[in-house]
């Protein structure tokens, strides 16, 4: 039996994120053709989200990448990139800082607001824009997730 060698989402992450570099695109160019929100995108390119047939076709297409990339992009993740230490990259170590600073506010707020439940990872959008600020460029970043309340029986 022949077996093809099979690529990992890690590899196929090193690969589009190299052919990204090289062509000068960003992920609102990948995004445009692939279809899809450029956040939404970049979490399918770095292994957190399942691409279809189609999407991961025209991401190949555009970065002039092999088929063994598609196959990737579209198995199912295990999701979470983090290990579980603090993270030590100081963007993504911020985000860390806000949740543990700002989290049990969040969370009284949600609660306040919403009663005992959650707000869903799955039925979830985010964005992130640039906002344009003479002391300094402002980042934006939107979470967007339905509310689930816990349920009593």
């Amino acid at each position: 039996m022949d077996f093809k060698e099979k690529m990992t989402k890690e590899m196929a992450t090193e690969a589009i994120l190299l052919a990204k570099k090289n062509k000068n695109l960003t992920f609102d160019d990948i995004a445009v053709a692939v279809g899809r929100h450029p956040v939404w995108t970049a979490s399918a390119i770095m292994g957190q989200a399942t691409m279809n047939a189609e999407e991961a076709g025209k991401l190949i297409d555009l970065l002039e990448l092999n088929g063994s990339v598609a196959d990737a992009l579209q198995e199912i993740p295990m999701k979470g990139s983090l290990d579980d230490t603090i993270p030590v990259d100081p963007l993504i170590y911020r985000f860390h800082e806000i949740v543990q600073v700002y989290g049990t506010t969040m969370k009284a707020v949600i609660h306040d607001k919403f009663g005992d439940g959650i707000m869903s990872a799955i039925d979830f959008t985010m964005d992130i824009e640039k906002k344009e600020d003479p002391n300094g460029d402002r980042v934006v970043v939107t979470l967007d997730g339905k509310f689930l309340p816990y349920k009593k029986w």
